[in-house]
Formats: structure tokens, sequence, C-alpha cells
């Protein structure tokens, strides 16, 4: 069972998202929060396998309140679903510890693909989002020379090429012909020898260097 903590300042829209994920048998919420100072205080006390993190909320926002609860519980995965698709919020939302960002308005079979998939590791950014994001990348300046891949094998670059390409570990599997907990140990390995904490900066790194297009 996937216990979910959701975190929106309107209360009709935390009552919605709660009668949405709730009629999946895989999906237990676990509560609701109305603001940042209190899911960083449900956080600690409920320690769910996800948030799903608003953003634009008064006091302590969506941002902050994801930087405080990344740094104290890693360990919780946090899926951003709000209306700002702004570039600052994106990024920021990212460095911030969030591993994957959702625009209100996504289908609701598409949100609890995104809530699924997120806490088994996989990475889910809203096409429009996508865009932006590797628009940002592409315009840095690529370094002349790096030994980013050194240590990855030639599976693992495989593997990397492939995730970079925002494909599922299921989909990983499917292609390479190898289970999706083979998949998971090979991520696993990846993001430590990139020294990088989720698919998303590993993705960007991979990128970012040129390991892939």
């Amino acid at each position: 069972m996937i216990r979910v903590l959701i975190c929106d300042d309107q209360v009709v829209v935390a009552e919605g998202l709660e009668m949405i994920l709730s009629a999946d048998p895989e999906i237990e919420v676990a509560g609701l929060a109305y603001g940042g100072a209190e899911v960083i205080q449900k956080a600690a006390m409920l320690l769910p396998d996800l948030i799903l993190m608003d953003l634009n909320m008064p006091g302590i926002n969506g941002i902050q309140a994801t930087r405080e609860i990344h740094k104290a519980h890693p360990e919780i995965k946090i899926l951003v679903l709000t209306t700002f698709g702004d570039d600052e919020w994106v990024f920021d939302a990212i460095r911030s510890g969030a591993l994957g960002y959702l625009l209100k308005g996504t289908p609701r079979e598409e949100l609890i693909r995104a809530v699924k998939g997120t806490v088994h590791g996989d990475v889910y950014i809203d096409p429009a989002v996508g865009a932006k994001l590797l628009a940002q990348i592409t315009s840095q300046p690529v370094p002349k020379s790096t030994t980013i891949a050194s240590d990855l094998s030639e599976r693992e670059m495989d593997i990397l090429h492939l995730l970079a390409r925002g494909l599922t570990n299921a989909e990983i599997a499917e292609k390479l012909f190898l289970t999706k907990g083979t998949i998971r140990n090979y991520v696993s390995s990846i993001l430590s020898k990139l020294e990088v904490e989720d698919r998303t900066q590993a993705a960007i790194l991979a990128i970012r260097y040129g390991l892939v297009e």
C-alpha cells in the first residue's frame, strides 16, 4: 500500500485529490495538509511514502516545504502538482528535491500512474515543463572534457541513455529484456557513481555533458 500525504491550501482541491487517489486500491491517503508549515509537521509525524505538493501557498510555500522535508526525510518522495509552469518554479522545485512536476489538470489516470511510478523510482515531468527544463540545460555551454562516465559500465550507459529519454524502469526492462528489479539495481548504481540523488539529476547530467542527445 502506498501512503500519500496531500498538501494544497485549497480545501476543495485537497479533498478532491483525496477522493481520486483513495479510489485506487493500492493507495492510502495518510493525511491532508493545507500549508507549508503543516505539511512539514505532518511529514515528520506520518512519514508517508509520497507527498503530493502544491507550490503557491501563503507563509511557507511548497518550494520551501519541499526543501525542508527532503533535507530531514530524504526517503519521502515528493511529487509537485501545481498550476505553475513558470521556469523559476520548475527549477527551484527540482533543486529542492522534488522528483516529479505535474500541472493541475493532469488526467486522473496519469496522476495515479505518476504517484505509483514516483514511489518506485520513476520520474514524471509534465511535457510543457519538460520542454522548458531541457531548453535551460541545452542553452548552457558544455565543458570541454569530463570524466563523469568513466566509472559507468557499457550496460549502465545503455540504461542512462534510456533513462535520460524519460523511459520508466518497466519500459527500460522491457526494451533490454531484463527484470524491473535488475533495472532498479542498475539505476541505483548509476546514481551512486554519478553522485546524484535521483533520476532527474542523472538525466540532467547526461544531457548536460553530452553523454546522450
